[in-house]
């Protein structure tokens, strides 16, 4: 059974692909590339805040900010990357 900051992290890395993907528009492909960019962003967002000790916005063990930030950055240069 998967512990509860993994699936609240997965829950807000989707809502975030499907709002950008909401906002960008796109087919189902787009869809599915945002939300593997976002997962992928918001894995390694949480990963950098965990390694540089960011404790802003912390939700338990999860570096929120950090994570974020990550997962929007990921999305915005697979937009950029898919022009």
């Amino acid at each position: 059974m998967p512990s509860p900051t993994f699936v609240f992290s997965v829950i807000v890395a989707t809502l975030y692909g499907a709002a950008f993907h909401l906002v960008s528009g796109g087919d189902a492909r787009r869809l599915a590339l945002f939300l593997l960019a976002s997962w992928l962003g918001f894995a390694l967002g949480h990963s950098a805040g965990e390694v540089l000790g960011v404790t802003l916005l912390d939700i338990g063990p999860l570096h929120m900010l950090s994570a974020t930030v990550g997962a929007w950055l990921a999305l915005v240069v697979a937009r950029v990357l898919t022009r």
